[in-house]
């Protein structure tokens, strides 16, 4: 997919070309649905089918008492357990349709027999969208437990900004009416794909942006508001942007040590108290 002149995809663009090679469900009257705009019967519930500046964010919702810090860096749980696979894609938006890249993704769901694994990570754990602000995920279809629809847990979290906790949900499910949580703005687009399914769904953040900037990843913050600034601070203490840690490595920042749980390269904005996934405090 080409880029646009500064180099970034827009949330425009991959509609456009999505609609060209068939691989978004269109809806009646000729627009684009977006994943989170299908309900399952054709019609959305609420939401424009196509992108525009200034979208609104998409919803929190509750983060329910299953979710466990420190989940395995990786894109595939598909082979944790049995049941129907399913691939989740998307993208991460800011506020002017334009890709987020390095956004922190964390699932966790229960298994084919809707049961959570509350002592291991079996179906749990995280990953970052890449350049374009795209993600996949390969799984299985959740099972269904007493008292809720078919759902999969997720938190979002773009660099130097706050997490949003929310959850993704299944068109066609008959608990869908008597789920108390569920929100139909929160719908993936579900197809199937031969004896497994493909979803998608599109997460837009309230991040700030205007057209033809770069993601907000090139703008470093160096403040707990996340407000970009040219010249961030840097804390007192062993951890640097910028530097690879392997899983093991200790560093201290602002008085308190942490090791670490998975190798990466730091980045301003995933700071060891703001990345449990990464860091441990010891």
């Amino acid at each position: 997919m080409p880029p646009s002149e500064d180099g970034m995809i827009s949330r425009k663009t991959v509609l456009k070309a999505a609609a060209v090679i068939g691989a978004a469900p269109m809806l009646i009257g000729g627009g684009v649905a977006l994943a989170r705009d299908s309900a399952g019967s054709g019609e959305a519930p609420g939401l424009t089918p196509q992108c525009h500046d200034h979208d609104d964010p998409t919803i929190d919702q509750t983060e329910g008492p299953y979710f466990k810090p420190n989940s395995p860096l990786r894109s595939s749980m598909a082979n944790d357990g049995p049941g129907t696979r399913l691939s989740v894609s998307g993208y991460v938006f800011g506020s002017a349709c334009r890709g987020i890249s390095g956004v922190l993704l964390d699932f966790w769901q229960a298994d084919d027999n809707g049961d959570y694994d509350n002592s291991g990570y079996t179906f749990r754990g995280h990953q970052f969208t890449d350049a374009n602000g795209a993600y996949r995920l390969d799984t299985i279809v959740p099972g269904l437990y007493p008292g809720r629809t078919r759902h999969i847990h997720v938190k979002v979290q773009a660099p130097g900004r706050g997490i949003l906790t929310t959850q993704l949900y299944f068109p066609g499910e008959p608990r869908n009416n008597t789920d108390t949580i569920y929100d139909a703005r929160l719908l993936m687009t579900v197809r199937q794909n031969g004896p497994g399914k493909d979803a998608s769904f599109d997460f837009v953040l309230n991040v700030p942006q205007t057209p033809g900037t770069p993601s907000p990843t090139a703008t470093p913050t160096g403040t707990p508001t996340g407000t970009p600034t040219s010249t961030p601070t840097q804390p007192s203490g062993s951890w640097t942007a910028g530097r690879s840690y392997n899983a093991g490595d200790r560093v201290t920042y602002n008085g308190a040590s942490y090791v670490c749980l998975q190798g990466h390269t730091a980045m301003v904005g995933w700071e060891p108290p703001n990345v449990p996934a990464l860091w441990q405090r010891v």
